[in-house]
Parts: C-alpha cells; structure tokens; sequence
C-alpha cells in the first residue's frame, strides 16, 4: 500500500524481521557520537528533518566539538543520502539496516486526529520547540511503520514527556561501560609470613594462576598475612606481584616536600612517578589529592636538576560551569581560563608557597650549578623573586611576583586550553585532565591521540560529580577510557577514597 510522505510516493522501505527494532535519533545522540548511525547492527534508522535544523544551527561554531561534530555528521549524510529520492525512501546500511529521514505528515497537514498526536497534544502545546516535533515525529514513525519505534536521546526530560505519551524511550548505549558492582578500589591478596619476608627481599612474589586470571596488568593490591602484616603491590604480568617504586617524597626548588598519605596514595605517586606508565586514570572524590598529587610529582619530574624527564607541564580541563553561567570571561586565554583552574593554582601555591614554612625539615635547599638552560631556570626559582614590573619591593604598586608564575612565565607550567587541542602534537610533556568525567569519550580521545611516546596524561576526576547533561557515571570519557585501556601495558588506574583535604571536607563528600 502506497502513502505520501511530504509530496514524496513510498515510504522509506525499511527492514521487516522479527526482532528489528526502527530507531528515531534525536540530535544530542548525533552530536555525543557522529558514528552512532552506523552502530545500530540491523535495525533501521530515522532522522526527523527537524535534526537537521538544529544540526544546521550548531554547525557554526568553529571552537567546540559540538560544532565539529555537527559538521561530521552533515558530511556523513550527505554521502550517505546524495539526492531526495535515497533521503525519503532510505538507503541501506553497511551493517543490514536502514537510514532514512522523516518529515511528519501529521504536522504538515495539521492532523491531530490520531490517538498518538491527540495524546501528545494533551501533554505538550508548545510545537515550536523542537524537543517537541523530535516527539511528534517519532510518533509519526510509530503509527506508520510495523516494527517497534525507539526514540534515542541523551535528553532525559526527553525521554520522561516521550514515555509519557506511549513512545518508548532510551539514551544511547553504545559508549556506556558494563554496569560494575561497588567493589573497593583495591584487591587484597593473602599469603603466609614467610612469602612475605622474601616479597620484602626480592622485591616480587609470584601468584599462582587462579589468582592471576583475577587481576588486569598493572592493578595495584595489597598483600596480607594472616597475622596483618601486609604490603602494597603493583601486578606486572606473567604471574608476578612487585613492590612499589617511588621517592619518599617529592618537591618543587624552594618548595615543600609531599609524601603520600594513605595506601591509595601510594599507588596514585607509583603510577606518576613510573615512566613506562604513558596514562593514568584516577577516580577519586573531592579532597582525596588528585590535583596536589599529580602536580607535585609533575613539578619533581620536570624540575628534577639532574634527571629531568619532562619538559614541561600542560594543565588543561574541560569549561563546565557549576550552577548559573556568569557569561564570557574578558581577557586573554590564560585570563579567561584561570578561574577554571584555579584548584591548580591552589595547588601550586600549597607546593611552592611565597613565604618558606617556619618547620625547618621544608627549608628550602640551594640548588647548584646547571648544566642546561633549563636548569638556570629552575635554579632561579629559590632565588628572591622580583617583581612585575622589574623594580624592587613593589614600587610599580604590583605585588611580587609569586614562586609558581615564574614556571608559568618561562613555559614550564602551561596552561592547555582544550578547544585549541585539536592538531597539536604533545611531546615531551606531563599532561593533567582535570574533571575528566565531564567529557565525552569521544573528547577523551581527542586528548589522548594528541600525546607523543615521550609524554605522559594523567585523567582525572569524580564519576559521581558531572554537568554534563550528555554523560553520565557509565558514559562519560574518564570512565569509558578506563574501561577500555583497563589491562593495557601503557596504562595504570587508582581510586582515591579516603579524603585528606580536612575532616569538614571529607564528612561533606560523604554525607551531603
């Protein structure tokens, strides 16, 4: 049987099976992942027109992945669906299904007289917003063609008004990670005294296959005695437990010395201070020390004057504002986004403070003669500091300039601004993520691909805490990413729990 479809003779000819399922696609799913038309297996696909529209008002801007990925998705379809006819009657699919885009002939001729459209209509009046037509169409599709209809959004007020007018709803599966128990950041390993003397003299232990096949390459246990002894451990492969391999503590020039706090901590300074781990994963609630962490031991690493491993570190995260937007930020790009990295500059101010502590055991220590220019520099730092504006003792009216900004001013401390990422190639540098957990996989990837063999990224952030509306605890890219690099001789993960920030602190991360 033959019906029109905007002025156009046959309907999109879709896929009929038994458990073939047509999909309508909302435009976030698009944005969130522009190879999602591809990732359906055999089902069909439907693109309402009003997609597009939205796809054609985000495609303009230059500097976010959102207006890339608007212009991905519009190259996409212009070579899958290259004239009128293959846009209204669809195309097959690479992987059995087919893609199709639908105009809903209910609002076009105004219909409202079928049970799907009167139910909308009872629920929502406004059919100027497009979330609404996205809808409407979707119940289009539903009434028209036999096999079940799924609209696909990462919208969740979406889905909630698309249940409840009978449409069936979900979010975009495809990059969540499998649902995990809450289990601890850690496993623990039992054995007898005596393995574990010689754990402490040879360094290594060997497990047994059993409890080989539980763990993934470079996860980090505890091993236990029956009496309590224990000792934490990193697995290598092949059946081996080594000892942890890090300073006792670690320091910028002129600054004060930062140990680990807790069995977690070990294992988070184990993986920063090893050179053959190239990316880090830390999961961890605010005030665990994830950002004090990993700049103390990126500062140690680059400023080291005889061993000097980086040259550099780049601080970068993502531009998501808790709460009410205060709008555009003047200035230049380190001005614009010093607010959001402020916790860095924190940091950099606990490890390099402007006035020496009065203990005598964080003095700061002379720094000798450098062999390169990069060492005067550093060297230059326990020096005393002038300031702005050159002249001594602040006759300019400016205040002296702090120990951290002189790393700032000479490059060694840069600030990475992530929408300029895009065609850079890092080398040679100690790359922190912070809040990682508000990108998309897609922009994790982005980062990473970005980072040469001589470097090393450290992601960084809390599942737990995100506004991004578009990701979630499972779909987000510092989870994602761990879950895919999880057993990867490159990569090493560590779950901060316990909060050393204060105990205020750490009752309010649990508790509120």
């Amino acid at each position: 049987m033959e019906s029109t479809l905007s002025g156009v003779i046959n309907p999109p000819q879709h896929h009929v099976g038994t458990k073939v399922k047509t999909y309508v696609l909302d435009t976030n799913v698009l944005l969130h992942d522009p190879q999602s038309i591809f990732k359906f297996e055999e089902n069909n696909l439907a693109i309402p027109v009003e997609v597009l529209e939205e796809l054609d008002a985000i495609k303009g801007e230059q500097s976010t992945e959102r207006g890339r990925n608007a212009r991905r998705v519009h190259r996409l379809l212009q070579e899958l669906l290259p004239d009128s006819r293959s846009m209204h009657e669809g195309v097959r699919l690479p992987q059995g299904g087919t893609l199709s885009i639908i105009i809903n002939r209910y609002l076009v001729e105004n219909n409202w007289s079928t049970p799907a459209m009167q139910r909308l209509r009872a629920v929502v009046s406004d059919f100027t917003k497009k979330d609404n037509r996205i809808i409407a169409a979707a119940l289009f599709v539903q009434e028209t063609f036999p096999p079940p209809t799924i609209l696909v959004t990462k919208d969740v007020n979406v889905q909630l008004k698309a249940r409840a007018v009978g449409l069936e709803a979900e979010d975009y599966l495809n990059d969540k990670v499998p649902e995990a128990p809450d289990t601890d950041s850690y496993q623990t390993l039992s054995l007898d005294v005596y393995d574990m003397q010689r754990f402490f003299s040879e360094g290594q232990f060997a497990i047994g296959d059993d409890v080989a096949q539980k763990l993934y390459l470079n996860e980090y246990v505890l091993l236990m005695t029956p009496e309590g002894k224990t000792a934490p451990g990193r697995y290598y492969g092949q059946g081996v437990v080594r000892r942890l391999r890090f300073p006792e503590f670690v320091k910028a020039p002129g600054g004060i010395p930062i140990r680990p706090r807790n069995l977690e901590q070990q294992f988070f300074m184990d993986a920063l201070m090893d050179d053959s781990i190239s990316l880090i994963t830390c999961f961890g609630k605010a005030g665990t020390g994830k950002t004090l962490l990993s700049t103390g031991c990126a500062l140690h690493q680059i400023t080291d004057p005889e061993n000097a491993r980086y040259d550099g570190l780049s601080i970068s995260r993502p531009v998501i504002a808790l709460g009410k937007d205060i709008g555009f930020l003047p200035g230049s790009l380190e001005e614009k986004m010093k607010p959001w990295l402020q916790p860095y500059h924190d940091a950099l101010e606990v490890l390099m403070p402007s006035k020496p502590p009065k203990d005598p055991q964080f003095a700061a220590k002379k720094v000798g003669k450098k062999k390169r220019k990069h060492d005067e520099v550093i060297g230059s730092m326990t020096a005393p500091q002038p300031t702005h504006g050159g002249g001594n003792g602040g006759s300019n009216g400016l205040p002296p300039m702090k120990p951290y900004e002189r790393l700032i001013k000479n490059g060694l401390v840069e600030i990475e601004a992530l929408c300029f990422i895009r065609g850079r190639s890092i080398a040679r540098r100690f790359f922190i993520l912070d809040e990682a957990q508000q990108l998309t996989p897609h922009e994790v990837k982005t980062v990473i691909t970005r980072i040469s063999e001589s470097s090393k990224i450290v992601l960084i952030g809390d599942p737990a805490q995100i506004d991004n509306p578009y990701v979630d605890a499972r779909s987000n890219g510092l989870v994602f990413c761990h879950n895919r690099m999880k057993g990867q001789s490159l990569h090493a993960h560590v779950k901060l729990s316990k909060g050393e920030r204060s105990r205020l602190a750490e009752l309010a991360a649990d508790l509120l």
